[in-house]
């Protein structure tokens, strides 16, 4: 092995506070979106990854507007947004690049089924990729949660700058606070995968699985005031899910080796820069740092629903005034010890929480005025405007709304 690509710990560390919040302007703005894929016709069917192919392989890569396609491992299709200079420009060019992918799967008698999870197909894995593979498998250890999350859950994440060198709102530091704090706002407001398991309704079952596995990778990092610290600390604690061999050789799963240990020799081999960069694409806490700030914890979003999630945490993050009002409203959240706490109960009740409530209230209005202030395009702030009246002004979530019962057991949280 070449002892240059070798990491220490030390070097480990310097890296991922580096790589986690790279600094510079605020202002752009990008987004990805989960979808579950149906065909009406046989709705218990899972299209294969060949059929998706085939279904899209008529469309530029990248789309006309700059987004690009993935297929995930249950199937889902993803479109990761081109980085946008400005909100309406994301949203803009992702509207355009929606319509053509959902043309292109609706010629094949194909649809996106906007919602958080797919509650009427078993989990499975459609590809044969080493990474989700071993990722399977070492989720099989645990319980069905891990596979169901991978397979089964669809979301909008929201990417925005990091931020520059200053204290104020623009700054690093206080976006990635501001950021974690209006996180459980934004999982209760925007939850839409409602599921009953064991007696205990969850307005956001997804999120509930993802924080049913693997504590050491989907619970949000402890805030000590310095973000890069913080966040080296996090990742270099936390568990490692596989470790990659040539081909054809299948990846190793590991047990219980955190990515410190694995750094202080106590893995297979000697780990190096790219084990460590896989490392950090397993970690999903609900914002992770990869440069920027992306936000994972919102659930897709019925029609084109998700322009709401991606103006209203753009609004929050990018307008001093409204950061101010989304902070005030959101001091009860400060606590370190409150806030596992927070995060389970937007997942399990939503705006049904009357301190979540208030917070949304105040959040969702202040993005509101921002975006009116900002030029967002009056779209996008009626869209906000309709989603406030019909869920945040009445202490509800997409999750209320009426759903057909699921078709299989759910895995238990417990």
């Amino acid at each position: 092995m070449d002892e240059i690509a070798v990491l220490t710990e030390r070097a480990a560390e310097t890296y991922v506070a580096a790589a986690g919040f790279r600094v510079g302007p605020v202002g752009r703005v990008g987004v990805e979106l989960e979808y579950p894929v149906r065909d009406p016709r046989a709705p218990l069917a899972r299209p294969s990854i060949a059929r998706l192919v085939e279904a899209t392989s008529g469309l530029s890569d990248p789309l006309p507007g700059g987004g690009r396609i993935t297929i995930e491992p249950g199937g889902q299709l993803e479109i990761s947004s081109a980085v946008g200079a400005s909100l309406l420009d994301c949203v803009e060019a992702t509207r355009a690049d929606l319509a053509l992918a959902r043309s292109a799967l609706a010629a094949d008698g194909l649809l996106l089924d906007g919602t958080g999870f797919d509650a009427h197909r078993r989990p499975e894995l459609i590809t044969t990729h080493p990474r989700y593979v071993a990722l399977a498998d070492y989720h099989s250890r645990s319980g069905g949660k891990g596979l169901a999350v991978m397979c089964n859950s669809a979301s909008v994440q929201v990417c925005l700058d990091s931020g520059d060198d200053s204290d104020g709102w623009s700054g690093y530091q206080m976006r990635w606070w501001l950021a974690d704090a209006i996180g459980p706002v934004l999982l209760a407001a925007f939850a839409n995968s409602p599921r009953r398991v064991r007696g205990t309704r969850w307005v956001s079952y997804r999120q509930a699985l993802r924080f049913g596995t693997d504590a050491t990778r989907t619970r949000a990092p402890r805030r000590t005031g310095d973000p890069r610290a913080d966040w080296a600390r996090y990742a270099l604690r936390a568990n490692v899910t596989m470790i990659a061999e040539p081909e054809p050789a299948p990846w190793q799963v590991a047990t219980g080796l955190t990515m410190r240990s694995w750094l202080r020799g106590h893995g297979p081999r000697e780990a190096t820069l790219e084990d460590l960069e896989r490392h950090l694409g397993t970690l999903v806490p609900p914002v992770r740092p990869r440069g920027y700030l992306e936000f994972r914890m919102i659930d897709q979003q019925p029609g084109d629903g998700w322009v709401v999630p991606l103006a209203v945490v753009t609004a929050l993050l990018d307008d001093p005034i409204a950061a101010d009002a989304a902070a005030a409203a959101t001091e009860h959240l400060r606590s370190p010890l409150r806030r596992h706490r927070d995060w389970l109960a937007a997942a399990r009740d939503g705006l049904a929480d009357p301190q979540l409530a208030a917070a949304a209230l105040t959040c969702f209005t202040a993005a509101a005025s921002a975006l009116d202030r900002r030029g967002a395009g009056r779209r996008v702030r009626r869209a906000v405007e309709t989603f406030i009246e019909r869920y945040v002004a009445r202490g509800a979530c997409p999750a209320d709304d009426p759903v057909p019962p699921a078709a299989f057991t759910e895995p238990a949280l417990g």
